[in-house]
């Protein structure tokens, strides 16, 4: 798999990586073996990126990560990103950003972290100086290798960049969430800031297996989305579940996606395509606990990039199904 320089961070990643999001409880039960074995497929599919959280499953991830990474060649480099989730009011403070360091440290079982990323906290620790100077400080002491955000708003990012000690930004940015591209970049890819694209899929929605409500099942965050509306979804204001697009207009966005799929493609492969376009995209991170899908999801990088055409047709069809709902309030 093609690899892309990761900003400054002096790492190339492989165009797509694994994001384990979904080893958490609010995708359903998964046995710790069948997202071990997710992992596995993926470092075996030769992706070298992979991206957790401490409070996906509560420190599961970032522990099974550890554990498969114990059984591969210690030569072979694997970039683990995780991110330090905020306190109690949404902030953060320097107590919990080292306490969050210290904790993935022992759960990966590694002596300094390849990347830490502030995961969404409100947008007001943005425009909070000491949040970077404790970064740059827990770089300094060695504790982590290179420092970064995870967004809900492009405007959030674009004011994470201004502090030199971040590197890259995870943002949400597919078919159906199209903002990025257009404010933000031009300027991420002039100050070498890597960009890592989470929620590719939409949850699910991009990769075309969804009819009705009643495909997701009781405790499924996707099924309380469906049935109470954007707000009730995962993240600020609901716009992580199905990116921010209310159910049913994105149910008949993919309809009319689906005609522009090549026909050696699934609509999960042409989704990543599509984002692997845009040249200041590092990696892309989908997730699946599914040996499968992940090999699927992989092989995306190998298709020929999308036509001027497709892309053209691809964003009328956000400007009509979903971008009154999503373009200004991301």
């Amino acid at each position: 798999m093609d690899t892309r320089k990761f900003g400054s961070t002096g790492y190339d990643v492989t165009e797509i990586g694994l994001g384990t999001w979904n080893v958490g409880p609010s995708w359903g039960d998964v046995t710790d073996e069948q997202a071990k074995e997710s992992i596995r497929t993926a470092l075996d599919d030769g992706v070298n990126f992979l991206d957790t959280a401490e409070v996906y499953g509560d420190g599961r991830a970032e522990r099974l990560i550890g554990e498969v990474l114990d059984e591969r060649d210690p030569d072979r480099r694997i970039y683990v990103a995780t991110k330090a989730a905020p306190d109690e009011d949404e902030g953060h403070s320097e107590e919990g950003l080292r306490a969050s360091v210290e904790g993935s440290l022992d759960r990966l079982g590694v002596d300094s972290l390849d990347l830490v990323q502030l995961h969404c906290p409100e947008t007001e620790a943005f425009y909070d100086p000491e949040n970077f100077r404790v970064l740059e400080a827990l770089r300094e002491e060695g504790k982590i290798e290179h420092a970064g955000v995870s967004v809900e708003k492009v405007e959030e990012a674009s004011k994470a960049v201004e502090y030199d000690v971040v590197e890259t930004v995870q943002i949400i940015f597919n078919p159906l969430r199209q903002r990025p591209a257009e404010r933000f970049f031009e300027r991420a890819a002039n100050e070498d800031v890597g960009i890592i694209v989470r929620v590719p899929l939409a949850s699910g929605l991009l990769a075309d297996v969804f009819e009705g409500v009643d495909d997701f099942g009781e405790g499924d965050h996707r099924r309380t989305a469906a049935e109470e509306g954007v707000d009730a979804g995962v993240g600020r204001k609901g716009g992580e579940t199905f990116a921010g697009v209310p159910f049913e207009d994105g149910l008949r966005a993919v309809d009319d996606l689906r005609p522009f799929v090549p026909e050696d493609a699934t609509m999960a492969q042409f989704t990543l395509r599509w984002i692997l376009d845009h040249d200041a995209v590092s990696t892309v991170i989908p997730g699946s606990t599914t040996p499968e899908h992940v090999s699927e999801n992989d092989d995306a990088a190998a298709l020929d990039p999308l036509s001027h055409q497709t892309h053209g047709a691809v964003r009328d069809i956000y400007e009509e199904h979903v971008a009154d709902y999503v373009h200004h309030r991301w």
